[in-house]
């Protein structure tokens, strides 16, 4: 079993999920073959886009709302490797937060379903210029309303 990253806040809808499948692309692996550490971060990006996409607060959504968020945490537990040209999916998980901030997990496993690397993000949300949200702006709030409402699937 997995140590969770975030802990699970009491009344929280449960976590949002999707899944990227991939394969280990030539230019993504270093000399011996292996994935270069380097490229976990892109593959997380992978399933956080998919997810916001998926969910209505990709990246333009919420920058057509006035948000900007940017990573300010990045972690990654690296527990075994990944070859060319190995298949693997990326599993991103949104976790509910009462801030305003937006915190992802992520679950690399192989094509077997062992787990090759887990991690996690945390974004803030800033205005367009550059001013830290202290409460969740408006948009964030109606999704988060819609999430816990059961609205989302």
């Amino acid at each position: 079993m997995l140590k969770p990253y975030f802990i699970e806040q009491k009344d929280a809808p449960k976590p949002l999920r999707i899944q990227v499948k991939r394969r280990v692309r030539f230019e993504e692996v270093d000399a011996l073959g292996i994935v270069w550490h380097g490229r976990y971060a892109s593959y997380f990006e992978d399933a956080r886009s998919a997810l916001g996409e998926n969910f209505g607060i990709g990246y333009l959504d919420l920058y057509r709302n006035g948000i900007v968020a940017p990573i300010k945490k990045l972690h990654m537990d690296y527990h075994r490797t990944l070859r060319f040209p190995e298949e693997f999916s990326i599993e991103g998980i949104l976790h509910w937060s009462d801030a305003a901030r937006i915190n992802h997990e992520f679950i690399i496993r192989d094509s077997k379903g062992s787990v090759i690397t887990t991690g996690y993000s945390v974004q803030v949300m800033l205005d367009k210029e550059n001013n830290l949200y202290m409460v969740s702006p408006t948009f964030y709030q109606d999704f988060c309303r819609r999430w816990k409402a059961g609205e989302l699937k």
